[in-house]
């Protein structure tokens, strides 16, 4: 008897739990329809509303926010690049000769045509001397030629003669003269000698480096960039530069010309600036780190790091709008200083949110701290 009963029973709780599924999920009815239903009433019957309990509303939740600042922004590019003399040349002498006098001091500026080194010129002055006794004889012998043929007693083969002599001893004069200017060295520019490597008596062959004189009033620097900013680099622009001599001193710079063949080794543009220095401080050959400014924005919109937070590969952050916080998809552009230049998204007179923002979502009531517990935007 007891397995018949229990089958019988296990039978009506299947069919109150299908009449259950098929009432309440497939015929959405409700336990007060179910009740009315009973009472005979039916499944439409009305059903008293239960009392709604008093829910006060959502508190603001407490943030921190700044208005949008508006400010200059300056997109630049950092490189390294080497100091240069705007002008460098190393003093050698053209002919052999002996060294009789070192007209400078190692070190020391120098003017433009200043004499530096004078070789042995001995012999150089007797050729120009005998060179310029056979041009004064031409002279006259081309003006006796001349008057003899005037008076019909000469040649004009004679005159013509006498004259092909009078240019050649000219000529033989100008060729001494120019033998003997090449025995002075003189400084080509205006700029600061290096240290000499010869000595009064020493016999040097054309082409032997006697001293370096560089220009250093103004130097040049060369530095290179990714050939990415090729579009943006243009002559004019500004630099800063520092180096390590001078730790925590920046000098300014312009660009002046850029090369119109890229590097095909590290695909990069190369550069070079003038960088002034009249108190020749600077010096050539020194490693320089550069900020190259490439373009300017003089009202671009800025906000502190802290307020932008990243979802993926999209940057966002909450801006207060009538007490809420609205979430905001924005485009980042340069960094600096803790602050971020937003390119798209918000507008200058907006507020956004910097602190509190893991408390907060898209819509919920804020309140700026500070704001006397007052909605933000209110």
């Amino acid at each position: 008897m007891r397995h018949p009963l229990r089958i019988a029973l296990l039978l009506v709780l299947l069919a109150l739990g299908g009449a259950g599924y098929w009432y309440f999920i497939d015929q959405s009815g409700t336990v007060g329809q179910l009740l009315a239903l009973a009472k005979g009433g039916g499944k439409d019957a009305a059903v008293p509303a239960a009392p709604a309990a008093g829910t006060p509303p959502a508190r603001p939740m407490p943030v921190e926010a700044v208005k949008v600042k508006v400010g200059a922004v300056t997109r630049t590019v950092t490189a390294v690049g080497s100091l240069m003399s705007s002008e460098s040349v190393v003093i050698r002498p053209e002919v052999t000769g002996r060294i009789t006098n070192i007209a400078f001091s190692e070190g020391e500026p120098v003017k433009k045509g200043a004499v530096l080194i004078r070789l042995d010129d001995a012999v150089a002055r007797a050729t120009l001397a005998q060179a310029q006794a056979s041009l004064v004889f031409s002279r006259a012998d081309l003006n006796r030629a001349s008057e003899l043929f005037r008076q019909s007693s000469g040649t004009a083969k004679a005159r013509e003669q006498a004259l092909a002599k009078l240019q050649a001893d000219e000529a033989a004069v100008q060729l001494a003269q120019a033998q003997l200017d090449k025995l002075t060295l003189a400084a080509p520019f205006d700029g600061v000698l290096g240290l000499r490597a010869v000595s009064v008596g020493d016999v040097v062959q054309p082409g032997a480096a006697i001293v370096n004189l560089e220009a250093i009033d103004q130097l040049k620097l060369d530095f290179r960039v990714p050939e990415a900013y090729l579009p943006a680099v243009r002559v004019g622009q500004a630099l800063n530069v520092t180096v390590d001599a001078f730790p925590g001193r920046t000098f300014q710079g312009t660009v002046y010309a850029i090369n119109p063949l890229l590097d095909v080794n590290g695909r990069a543009v190369v550069i070079r600036a003038r960088v002034p220095n009249a108190g020749l401080e600077l010096r050539p050959g020194l490693f320089a780190r550069v900020v190259l400014a490439l373009t300017e924005n003089p009202s671009a919109v800025l906000v502190p790091e802290q307020a932008l937070f990243a979802q993926g590969l999209q940057q966002l952050l909450y801006r207060v709008v009538d007490g809420k916080a609205a979430l905001t998809k924005v485009r980042i552009g340069v960094r600096r200083n803790g602050e971020v230049e937003v390119t798209e998204g918000i507008s200058p007179d907006d507020t956004i949110i910097t602190g509190g923002q893991i408390k907060i979502r898209d819509g919920a009531p804020v309140a700026v701290a500070g704001a006397q517990n007052k909605p933000a935007g209110t």
